[in-house]
């Protein structure tokens, strides 16, 4: 981690004009030109900002890709990739999908003739099997959301390779302080930066990053011809979350496998969902392809009723109950009724997102104090017993 978060501290560069630490925000639509066509590197602000391009070359560095590109929303980052394919191409997609993506591609994509094909890429076997002579591009999550299914990039990445396609991972959970899918052979990273990125849940922001300077020059081309574009003052922000992401990514890993370890063995539990343990399907590919296993923490009651669920998640004191994740308050959410919504309940029940299912977003504060928070949210459940262990982590 020392070496990663060194690293990352000093791609952030000093400002060269006046010597700046903070990059500057330059705030303003339009640049003069000495003649027409004769400028300093900027014309106009949807094409090219100086603080946004600062962003665009740091989250490529820390991904070690040729080409960074910021857009208005992660989901402004997906449509993006998405506007590489043209009709009667096809997708292949992990199954267990974040329902903002499952939207897009099915109710905006489908209609112009992309087909989705949906499949569990925990096996990469189900991946070979799956793939066309149609499909283009290969998106995963690792680990995904809610479930965190993990994937083998490296695995995937020789099948897109041999079937002369794309594979893009989603790597907004792990955030570059984690994992680089580009250097285990993926084409494209996209990041939801209003999460771990950004890191204090004051901003929306979508980033893409590409391996090879083509792609990413097809990419760009699309940012500044659809002009969905990230601002100066939200690219200063993200700036500024980087700048303590592997400090805050490192605590959210201790505290997140403490309350893991909680929820394990608690009586008012079926199952924990979290790759730090070694019963997590594909632990050991988790384990070798990134260096911690995130903040993140999903469960699922005993009492597998969507009623159960929702009397927890609005017991809560400390978790608050939002959508997004990532910050450095812990929240939680109902994904059956708030993220996942918009995919069919047996589509979604399917890919494992139960009616009981609880994702937690585990924040900074005390580990024990998280604890304790969702112990006396048990006591809100009618098969709630109480549980033998301490309630320290």
């Amino acid at each position: 981690m020392s070496n990663n978060a060194t690293k990352l501290i000093h791609s952030i560069p000093v400002d060269e004009l006046t010597g700046a630490v903070s990059v500057p925000i330059y705030q303003t639509s339009t640049f003069v030109q000495e003649a027409p066509g004769v400028n300093k590197g900027y014309d106009y602000a949807r094409t090219g900002n100086p603080t946004r391009g600062t962003l665009e070359n740091i989250i490529a560095q820390l991904e070690n890709g040729s080409t960074g590109i910021a857009f208005g929303s992660g989901l402004a980052a997906i449509d993006a990739v998405l506007k590489l394919l043209q009709s009667g191409d096809e997708i292949l997609a992990v199954d267990d999908i974040y329902g903002g993506a499952f939207r897009l591609f099915t109710h905006i994509y489908q209609k112009f003739g992309i087909k989705v094909n949906y499949v569990d890429t925990t096996n990469a076997e189900n991946v070979f099997t799956a793939v066309t002579p149609k499909t283009k591009l290969i998106w995963i999550e690792t680990p995904t959301n809610p479930t965190l299914k993990i994937s083998d990039i490296e695995a995937i990445a020789r099948i897109a390779k041999a079937s002369g396609c794309w594979l893009c991972v989603d790597n907004t959970f792990a955030s570059p302080a984690l994992q680089q899918p580009l250097s285990l052979g993926a084409d494209i990273i996209v990041h939801s930066a209003t999460k771990y990125l950004g890191g204090h849940s004051d901003l929306i922001a979508g980033l893409v990053v590409t391996k090879e300077k083509e792609l990413g020059d097809k990419i760009k081309f699309i940012q500044n011809a659809s002009g969905a574009i990230l601002s100066p003052f939200d690219s200063w922000l993200v700036i500024r979350g980087i700048e303590t992401l592997p400090l805050r990514i490192k605590q959210h890993c201790i505290n997140a496998q403490a309350i893991a370890d909680f929820l394990e063995t608690h009586p008012a539990v079926d199952k924990v969902y979290y790759p730090g343990l070694k019963n997590h399907l594909n632990h050991d590919i988790a384990a070798r392809q990134s260096k911690g296993f995130g903040g993140i923490v999903s469960f699922t009651l005993k009492e597998d009723t969507e009623e159960a669920a929702i009397k927890f998640v609005t017991a809560t004191k400390l978790f608050k109950l939002a959508e997004s994740l990532g910050g450095v308050k812990s929240l939680l959410c109902h994904p059956a009724q708030m993220t996942h919504k918009s995919i069919p309940a047996e589509k979604r029940r399917a890919a494992g997102v139960a009616d009981s299912l609880i994702r937690l977003s585990v924040g900074l504060e005390e580990a024990e104090d998280l604890v304790s928070d969702i112990e006396q949210a048990f006591k809100k459940i009618k098969s709630y017993k109480p549980s033998k262990q301490k309630t320290e982590a």
